[in-house]
């Protein structure tokens, strides 16, 4: 790989997360390792590490560095636990949690997205993460109960399917807002039976498209 690259991801490490108080060193480690250049179109690699979200096709979007490492961190997750991620997009969010020690489980409805991501993990030798073409706003019954879920595109509500198959205790983090492009993320703690609800600040995802989506 290019020096200027892996110098690249480096900057964005230290100025883009940790600059901006992320702590968790699991995730800070994580971004120092995935290839985010591997992640975005051809035409757009040499802005991979810019601080932004940049475009992926069909609507989508890979998110923002930063909010990778909020989401990443906001989950508590530790090596060896179950994540479902919901919406695998350009899969580098799904790397990151690999990278983590984690098993990951995602679930996408854009089929051309799906087959990239499952077409670059094993380029790249994720060979433990799954991948599932489904609405993700059902969750992976199958698969549950998952440790952590984390949800990468946005919804009008807390998608029920998704609370059902978090473990107790579980984390699960996504955007919620009933304005499109325009949510909180929130952090929903499962403990005892209790549900809390936390929230983390203002983003601004895609659409959350499905049966408990848009």
């Amino acid at each position: 790989m290019p020096y200027d690259l892996k110098r690249n991801r480096e900057r964005m490490v230290r100025e883009q997360l940790e600059k901006r108080n992320i702590t968790d060193q699991n995730v800070l480690r994580a971004m120092r390792t995935v290839p985010r250049h591997k992640f975005v179109q051809d035409a757009m690699r040499l802005n991979a590490y810019d601080d932004n979200a940049l475009p992926i096709g069909y609507g989508q979007t890979i998110s923002q560095p930063y909010i990778v490492g909020l989401m990443s961190e906001a989950l508590e997750a530790t090596e060896g636990m179950s994540v479902l991620e919901i919406g695998t997009g350009s899969g580098y969010q799904a790397a990151v949690l690999h990278a983590m020690g984690l098993h990951v489980y995602s679930v996408e409805r854009i089929k051309e997205l799906h087959t990239a991501a499952i077409t670059l993990f094993a380029e790249l030798g994720y060979t433990s993460t799954q991948f599932k073409l489904d609405d993700g706003t059902l969750g992976w019954p199958e698969k549950a109960p998952f440790d952590r879920i984390i949800v990468t595109a946005g919804g009008p509500e807390i998608p029920k399917p998704l609370v059902d198959q978090l473990a107790d205790p579980g984390v699960l983090v996504l955007p919620v807002g009933r304005a499109k492009r325009t949510q909180q993320l929130v952090r929903i703690r499962k403990n005892n039976g209790d549900i809390t609800l936390e929230k983390l600040g203002s983003v601004a995802f895609v659409d959350l498209v499905g049966a408990h989506g848009w």
